[in-house]
């Protein structure tokens, strides 16, 4: 049995797909962060599959993935940081509650 693209894709396209619902639908700021790497995770797999059904000798969709997976965690180092900022400030990491920082 041949695994086609569809076998990756399918899970990638739901990965994606329940990422953009959470970060729709969430209020905490942490349960965003997390919806948005899901989302950021899917895109890695679909880079990784077509590099290896387009051109499967070469690595090029491998070391963009490894450099968007770094990139992913410094932002996400980065995101936490100012998650805790905003805690000390309001001590709450609800989304609606952050119109006390505007000014």
């Amino acid at each position: 049995m041949e695994l086609t693209v569809l076998y990756y894709l399918i899970p990638s396209l739901i990965m994606f797909g329940c990422g953009v619902y959470g970060f729709i639908t969430r209020k905490n700021l942490i349960a965003i962060l997390i919806s948005l790497e899901l989302m950021l995770n899917s895109v890695d797999i679909n880079f990784v599959v077509f590099n290896r059904f387009l051109f499967p000798g070469q690595m090029e969709g491998m070391f963009f993935t490894l450099f968007a997976i770094a990139i992913a965690a410094a932002e996400t180092a980065l995101a936490i940081a100012i998650i805790i900022n905003i805690f000390r400030v309001v001590k709450n990491v609800d989304v609606e509650n952050l119109t006390k920082m505007k000014y």
